[in-house]
């Protein structure tokens, strides 16, 4: 059962990637949704005996590589950490799956699309499951491959394909950190598996390690190396610049990238390797810092996109920071769990936004929407629960989730803590009036469509409206069935040794005890962030343009997404396009090939020419050359004799 749930993705992919003609668009599409409703399934029983019944379970398939004392064995482990990202990453793919068969429909290439999802699902779930950090690299690049494969699958658009090479570019970057800690971890500990390490991290605490010329300390040089993956993974401050270009994307993918595949798998692995952050704090502050900022810096850009798939994509990475911070102030069982609500209230406002799209005849720019909530009703109101979970709604589910993390932050009383803690204090109260924002420039208000797109406005059919039913149920309710897990009294009894947190810190209990003005405050913020919203977008239309206008330079800076694509633009891009221009013309041009094949070449033809020539047809002429070559024989001996 538990390889069964891992292996089903891959044989759905396979079968429609390689017999997609055999099958047709519908043999595709029921071939690679069955296998997922069926790994959904089984990820629900896994999460059940697992987590719920405390047995975690280790399936070894085989030996992996074995040379010398480099042992690596492919075996899936299951504790609860596994069990819930399997069941995060298993329902939430089988739902988009399902939604696509409606979304997709038009598509001249579905098998090819219905194949990519289920083999971006699958390096996932190797990815979760992995025993050791090889395996778990192996996944990790998968995801990245499928990604650039998904996220450029509109190939024919120069933007689809800009966008692709820009995410598996700025990914490649944090994944070379990622495999410097690998070899870092392998040269500490002479192993990768996660049992042996973790086991001997205790006793690594206080070594030190030479690096790029200096003595640092071992653990937290490694643990920082790991976290630079888990940013480009995870879109954290600077390495970020790829997650909106995704959006050009179909909408699925959007989707399953910032819900359950790809971005959570940075939060994942700092998840799975706190017995190794721990004894790194101040790779943990670096951590918080980073979460942290990020979560206010995306909140900011989100209050100016008009794009409806970039305001949600720049909302996730607000939410990834919330996610991260709380894994850097210890509370990993928070972060996870503010994980597995935020992977369904996202998927469904992703989702959601892909039925808007469908109904306005691919338009994404809210500027050209409005006035539509009446002619989708199914779906507007799915979209009203979406926001009101992301913005932190009693008792929906980031309600639980996310105000967890901030208390968390505020019971570590830390310095960094208290940065974190009013930064997703200012953040949350962003979130509420961008989603709000949202909704009302999309669907209230006077229409701002033409009258063409107007005219065909529909509700989409079951298909896709049936999935986004169940997300909205995880929506209302995984907070509060969670919680106990999660956080509450069960919580220790549920995560068992999956998670590490060192003797005498409990987060999760100092989060219990904050002031009862620090539990009202996110509340509080986010009913008026929404209040904000509708005064600014629906009692006093003008007032948006009317402050752009007034506060025209910060306006700007956020609509540019605080000039970062402008300034890696400046600083990476023409420098490296200018070397690489100066290495084609002057170095492979003018020095390797005009000295090698071309110079040659030249030589032979100049040589052949001269030679040429000398062939006048002549017989005197060729008389007179042998004339010349004897005596200059005759005179070369004789010099040569009489020189002996």
């Amino acid at each position: 059962m538990y390889a069964l749930a891992i292996f089903l993705p891959l044989v759905g992919a396979i079968l429609a990637g390689f017999g997609g003609r055999a099958l047709g668009d519908r043999g595709a599409q029921i071939v690679t949704s069955g296998c997922m409703l069926i790994s959904a399934v089984l990820g629900c029983i896994i999460l059940a005996e697992v987590g719920l019944g405390g047995n975690p379970q280790t399936v070894e398939l085989f030996s992996w590589i074995n040379s010398g004392a480099f042992e690596v064995n492919w075996t899936l482990r299951f504790d609860t950490l596994t069990a819930v990202m399997v069941f995060v990453v298993t329902v939430v793919s089988s739902m988009v799956h399902v939604y696509s068969i409606g979304y997709m429909s038009h598509d001249p290439h579905i098998p090819r699309f219905m194949s990519y999802l289920s083999f971006f699902t699958f390096f996932m779930l190797m990815l979760v499951t992995a025993d050791n950090l090889l395996q778990m690299f192996f996944g990790w690049e998968g995801v990245g491959l499928c990604s650039y494969l998904l996220i450029g699958f509109w190939y024919e658009k120069p933007e689809a394909n800009a966008a692709a090479i820009k995410a598996f570019v700025v990914n490649r970057v944090g994944d070379f950190g990622f495999a410097l800690g690998i070899m870092g971890v392998f040269l500490m500990f002479n192993s990768i598996s996660f049992e042996t390490i973790f086991a001997a991290a205790p006793g690594k605490a206080d070594a030190t390690i030479q690096f790029l010329g200096f003595e640092a300390h071992a653990l937290t040089t490694l643990c920082i190396l790991l976290f630079i993956g888990a940013m480009g993974k995870s879109a954290q401050l600077g390495l970020h610049t790829w997650l909106p270009d995704a959006m050009e994307g179909p909408t699925p993918v959007s989707a399953l990238i910032h819900a359950a595949t790809m971005v959570t798998a940075g939060v994942f692995m700092v998840a799975r390797l706190s017995p190794l952050f721990e004894y790194a704090p101040d790779a943990l502050t670096l951590v918080t810092i980073v979460g942290a900022t990020t979560c206010l810096f995306a909140a900011t850009v989100a209050l100016t996109q008009t794009d409806i798939k970039r305001v949600i994509a720049y909302s996730t990475c607000s939410q990834l920071g919330y996610m991260f911070f709380a894994c850097g102030v210890s509370a990993y069982s928070a972060g996870i769990f503010h994980l597995t609500t935020h992977a369904f209230f996202k998927a469904l406002l992703f989702l959601g936004a892909g039925s808007v799209i469908h109904a306005m005849s691919s338009e994404q720019d809210m500027r050209r929407m409005g006035g539509i909530w009446k002619m989708i009703p199914v779906t507007y109101t799915l979209m009203w629960i979406g926001s009101l979970a992301l913005a932190g709604i009693p008792f929906f589910a980031g309600f639980y989730s996310k105000d967890l993390i901030i208390e968390a932050a505020f019971g570590a009383n830390t310095s960094v803590g208290m940065y974190a803690f009013w930064m997703g204090i200012i953040a949350a109260i962003l979130t509420a009036f961008y989603s709000w924002r949202l909704i009302i420039m999309t669907f209230h208000g006077e229409s701002r469509a033409d009258e063409k797109t107007l005219a065909h406005v529909h509700e989409s059919p079951k298909v896709m409206l049936i999935p986004l039913l169940v997300l909205a149920v995880g929506a209302i309710f995984s907070g509060f069935v969670g919680y106990a897990y999660f956080a509450g009294d069960n919580m220790n009894a549920f995560w068992g040794d999956s998670i590490f947190v060192l003797p005498g810190t409990d987060p999760i209990a100092a989060a219990k005890q904050v002031p009862a003005w620090v539990i009202t405050l996110p509340i509080v913020v986010a009913v008026v962030g929404i209040g904000a919203a509708y005064y600014a977008y629906m009692a006093k239309p003008d007032l948006p343009g009317l402050l752009a206008e007034r506060f025209q330079g910060t306006y700007k800076f956020l609509l540019n997404k605080w000039y970062f694509d402008e300034l890696y633009d400046f600083l990476f891009v023409r420098p490296a396009h200018r070397l690489g221009r100066n290495l084609w013309k002057d170095g492979d041009g003018a020095v390797i090939d005009g000295l090698g094949p071309d110079g040659v070449a030249s030589a032979a033809r100049y040589l052949a020419q001269k030679v040429a020539s000398m062939q006048s047809g002549y017989v005197y002429h060729y008389a007179f050359a042998m004339l010349i070559g004897v005596a200059g024989i005759v005179t070369w001996y004789l010099v040569v004799g009489s020189g002996g």
